[in-house]
């Protein structure tokens, strides 16, 4: 069975409804929240999407706290490098 779709990709669902600008942003987010990420727990390219913000480990079976779409948003990675920069600061001057 060939390609059905050449340029459009998963929405191609929705045919010519909704306007091309909105399908675009919507295949962005949608292709990145049905790919699988990998775990930092178990280093294996097995999390994938449960519900909104739940992402979940088939290998090690860890439920992970993530963004809607995907697993880490920027706003989480700026908050995670702050902390970390924080802390080597109170770890400098006991």
């Amino acid at each position: 069975m060939g390609k059905r779709t050449k340029k459009v990709g998963i929405t191609g669902k929705y045919g010519t409804r909704y306007g091309s600008t909105l399908r675009k942003l919507l295949r962005k987010i949608e292709v990145s929240q049905h790919s699988t990420y990998r775990c930092a727990f178990c280093g294996k390219d097995s999390i994938k999407r449960t519900c909104a913000g739940i992402w979940n480990c088939k290998s090690c079976r860890k439920v992970i706290a993530g963004g809607a779409y995907t697993l880490s948003t920027a706003s989480a990675v700026t908050v995670r490098s702050t902390i970390g920069r924080l802390r080597k600061v109170q770890a400098e001057n006991p």
